[in-house]
């Protein structure tokens, strides 16, 4: 008879997490005492600003805030997310129908797909991308639909072969944008034509906005909210670990289609008592007093773009800057391309002490990409060009 512990039915949908494999090289070449330059992760290095903090401490030591909180969020933080929405996009929103706090844009994304999506439902996004955008999908008895994204426009025309062939059409779109790992943006126009599509078919949309205030050059990336008509198919995800270098904090917030939140919020009723409230009172803070502290977080972010940038193409390794996000794609110099990007990354470790992400760990359509992120101070980045030049010269 087979034990019981042999098989695990979700677990056998989850591929090995390749990045797993970098990060092991990572430990074991620090265990020998060896520099790592780590621009693998996508995990903010810059500290939380300090009334955010100060307010913490303040709340943590109130006993009252010491219970469980309310799953969907405490109101006042719901009616600050609705403010900031307001200010920077002109959206209204209901603070009580169309907002909820998650514990992070991943909670808001795993739980939404669980709550809306049921078995043999496609859900329609592009390839590659993050990997919780495929597998939550999957974890949801859903059928993740990935389509190729060479640039946004490519993506749409694939989106509505989609909905030309398709029997049925799919049931959500979920998109994010600037986007990770490509860095691609997109602008209001690209937005209101996924509205239309959507409306059209009776199709959900998910946005995933977790570089929302991450741009550069005066780029400036549209919420889809602002798309007339839109929360009668959307919500989006806005999340504080990037906007505020909230990372570790975990909350986030889903907002727009009041059906859809509804969704989230039952489903959440049975699952968590939400974020501990000296939390959720912090990051009322943050988007109360901290506007400014995210225009400071951009620019760190676009100094070290610019110092990796210049560094990369100095080593003969041409890539562009891009417009958002906090990462760099950049294709696998010929000379190495035919091994593939995770062997690539591997090389990278061994030989100029350099992490980076390979881009197959984002699905297929990755691979011939490696990801950088720009979680390194300038002068780290300079070093990491400087090994990646040298090993180019051999």
């Amino acid at each position: 008879m087979q034990p019981a512990t042999d098989e695990f039915y979700r677990i056998r949908k989850l591929p090995p997490y390749v990045f797993a494999v970098i990060n092991e090289m990572k430990a074991k070449a620090r265990a020998e005492g060896l520099d790592v330059v780590d621009m693998g992760m996508g995990n903010p290095d810059g500290a939380t600003p300090r009334p955010i903090i100060n307010k913490l401490v303040e709340a943590a030591r109130n006993p009252r805030n010491h219970r469980y909180s309310m799953s969907k969020g405490i109101p006042n933080l719901r009616e600050q997310i609705v403010q900031r929405y307001q200010r920077n996009y002109g959206v209204t929103l209901d603070a009580e129908k169309e907002a909820i706090v998650t514990i992070g844009a991943k909670d808001a994304l795993a739980h939404l797909l669980f709550a809306v999506i049921g078995p043999g439902d496609t859900v329609v996004s592009p390839n590659p991308c993050y990997p919780i955008h495929q597998y939550g999908v999957i974890m949801a008895e859903g059928n993740a639909c990935t389509l190729p994204m060479p640039d946004p426009a490519s993506f749409l025309q694939s989106l509505e072969d989609v909905y030309r062939s398709a029997a049925k059409p799919p049931r959500m779109i979920l998109i994010s944008f600037p986007h990770n790992p490509t860095t691609q943006c997109v602008d209001l126009d690209f937005m209101k034509e996924i509205v239309r599509l959507a409306r059209h078919h009776g199709t959900m949309v998910v946005h995933d906005f977790a570089y929302a205030d991450i741009a550069f050059d005066g780029y400036r990336p549209p919420s889809i909210l602002e798309v007339e008509g839109a929360k009668e198919v959307a919500v989006e995800i806005f999340s504080m670990s990037k906007s505020y270098n909230m990372a570790g904090w975990r909350i986030g917030f889903c907002l727009g289609n009041p059906k859809m939140i509804a969704a989230l919020a039952r489903i959440k009723s049975y699952l968590d008592y939400g974020v501990f409230q000296p939390l959720q009172i912090a990051a009322i803070i943050a988007l109360r007093e901290c506007e400014e502290e995210t225009r400071k977080i951009c620019e760190v972010y676009r100094k070290r773009r610019d110092v990796l940038v210049q560094g990369l193409n100095r080593a003969g390794w041409p890539v562009e800057a891009p417009k958002g996000s906090m990462f760099l794609w950049a294709p696998i110099p010929e000379p190495y391309r035919a091994a593939g990007s995770l062997e690539f990354s591997k090389t990278l470790i061994e030989k100029a002490l350099v992490a980076v992400s390979p881009g197959i760990g984002f699905g297929p359509m990755g691979e011939g990409f490696v990801r950088f992120s720009f979680i390194e101070n300038p002068q780290r980045i300079r070093q990491a060009t400087a090994a990646i030049k040298k090993m180019f010269k051999g």
